[in-house]
C-alpha cells in the first residue's frame, strides 16, 4: 500500500466543481440562514444554543478517539473559559466536576472561537496540542508522547488494528523528519484564505471545500504523536468560521461519532493508493471525500438548527407561562422534555413516562398532566391507553 503524500504531484489536490457546487451552495445558504437567525435574538438564547453545541462537540470529538469526558465538567469548563475569553457573565454550572481533560477540550473550542480571524500558525497548533493532551502526562500509556511539538520519533507513525502478530496497517504517515516541511507548506496554503494553485491556475475555493481539503491534508500529515483527529476537527471549525466571519453553529463531531466507521473509511480511501498510481493525477482528485464531508456538515447544521429552534421555543414557552402557577415537579418534567428535543419523545409523553420523569406515582402524573392541559402548557392526542401529551409550542413535541 502507498499513500498520497508519496505522490509525484503531492499536494496538488483536485476536485470536480460541477459535482460539488450544489452541495457547497446548500451548505452556505444554510449557514447564512442559521447565523442570521441567531443575530437578532436575545444574547442569552444565542449563547445557550452555542454552548449546548460546544458541549456536544467537546464530548463527541473526544469520543471518536475513545476518550470519555464528563458532560457536567465540560459544560462547567466551557462556561468558565467563555466568561474569560469574551467577557460574558454565564452562571456557574450546577455541577462543577474537576476534570483536566475536559478543561483542555473546552479551552481548545473557546480558543478556536476567539482567534479564528487570525492566521493559523505552528505556535497555535502547538498550543492546541497542549490543550488536547492536558492530563495525559500522568498516564503511563502516554508518558513518552511529545506534547506541544511535532512528533519526532524515528518509528513509523501508523494507524493499526488487530491483535499482536496479526496487525493490519491502515495508514502510515510521512516520516517525522519531513513533518515540519509538510506542515509549513500546509500552513502557507491555509493562510492564503481564498485560493489554491492547481495546474498554475488560481481557483477561488468555497469555504466549505477549503475546510474539507484542510482536514484531509492535516490528517494525511498526522503531525503529532496523538490528538491529530481532535485538532484536525478543530481546524474544520476554524476554516468554516473564517469563511462565515463568525464561529460556526454546529457540531460536526456529533455526526462523525454516529458514523465513525464511514468517516475512517472515507479518510482511508482518500489517503491511500497503489504504487502504480503514484504518477496518476486522478489519485489526487478528492471529489468523493469532499462530497461526503459537505453532506455530513449539512446534516450537522440541520441538527444545529433544530437545537436552536428548541432553545428559542423553550424561551418563548416560559415567557408565556411566567405567571402560570406550576409545581416544581411540573417545571422539572417540562424542562426535561425540552432538553430531550424533537427526537426525545416523538410519540409524546404518557402518564407512565411522566411518572418516570417526575419520579412520582402514575396517579400524581395523571393529575399533573390534566393540570398542565388546563393551563395550556401541553396538548393531548389519543384516548385511553393511547393518550399522549405534547408540549404546546409550535414546532416542538
Amino acid at each position: 500500500m502507498n499513500y498520497i503524500w508519496q505522490h509525484k504531484h503531492w499536494p496538488q489536490f483536485s476536485y470536480d466543481s460541477s459535482k460539488l457546487s450544489a452541495l457547497a451552495y446548500h451548505y452556505a445558504k444554510q449557514a447564512a440562514q442559521l447565523s442570521g437567525r441567531l443575530a437578532p435574538t436575545d444574547q442569552d438564547d444565542a449563547v445557550a444554543a452555542q454552548l449546548d453545541l460546544m458541549v456536544d462537540e467537546a464530548i463527541n470529538t473526544s469520543l471518536i478517539e475513545g476518550e470519555n469526558l464528563n458532560p457536567a465538567s465540560v459544560r462547567s469548563s466551557l462556561q468558565h473559559f467563555l466568561n474569560l475569553a469574551f467577557g460574558l457573565n454565564l452562571p456557574p454550572a450546577p455541577t462543577n466536576v474537576a476534570d483536566v481533560k475536559a478543561e483542555g477540550m473546552a479551552a481548545l473550542l473557546v480558543d478556536v472561537r476567539k482567534h479564528f480571524n487570525q492566521p493559523l500558525s505552528k505556535e497555535m497548533l502547538f498550543s492546541w496540542h497542549r490543550m488536547v493532551l492536558a492530563g495525559f502526562e500522568n498516564n503511563i500509556l502516554h508518558s513518552d508522547l511529545t506534547v506541544g511539538q511535532w512528533r519526532d520519533s524515528p518509528e513509523p507513525m501508523q494507524i493499526v488494528s488487530g491483535p499482536v502478530g496479526y496487525e493490519r496497517v491502515h495508514y502510515e504517515a510521512p516520516a517525522a523528519q519531513d513533518v515540519d516541511a509538510f506542515m509549513t507548506e500546509f500552513l502557507s496554503w491555509f493562510n492564503q484564505q481564498d485560493t489554491l494553485q492547481y495546474n498554475h491556475q488560481n481557483q477561488t475555493i468555497p469555504g466549505v471545500i477549503r475546510a474539507g481539503i484542510a482536514h484531509l491534508w492535516f490528517e494525511v500529515i498526522h503531525p503529532f504523536d496523538d490528538g491529530n483527529g481532535r485538532i484536525g476537527r478543530a481546524i474544520i471549525e476554524y476554516a468554516l468560521a473564517q469563511d462565515l466571519g463568525m464561529p460556526v453553529v454546529l457540531s460536526m463531531s456529533t455526526h462523525i461519532e454516529r458514523n465513525k466507521k464511514e468517516y475512517y473509511r472515507q479518510l482511508n480511501a482518500a489517503s491511500c493508493c497503489d504504487a502504480s498510481e503514484l504518477d496518476d493525477p486522478a489519485v489526487l482528485d478528492i471529489t468523493v471525500w469532499l462530497s461526503w464531508f459537505i453532506e455530513t456538515l449539512i446534516a450537522a447544521q440541520q441538527e444545529a438548527a433544530e437545537k436552536v429552534a428548541t432553545i428559542f421555543a423553550k424561551t418563548e414557552f416560559w415567557q408565556r407561562h411566567k405567571n402560570t402557577e406550576l409545581s416544581e415537579r411540573q417545571k422539572t418534567v417540562l424542562n426535561k422534555i425540552f432538553k430531550a428535543g424533537k427526537a426525545g419523545f416523538p410519540n409524546g409523553v404518557s402518564a407512565q413516562k411522566y411518572a418516570a420523569l417526575g419520579k412520582c406515582s402514575k396517579a400524581t402524573a395523571t393529575r399533573d398532566l390534566a393540570d398542565l392541559l388546563a393551563k395550556d402548557c401541553v396538548r393531548s392526542e389519543g384516548v385511553g391507553r393511547g393518550l399522549r401529551y405534547f408540549l404546546n409550542t409550535e414546532g416542538m413535541l
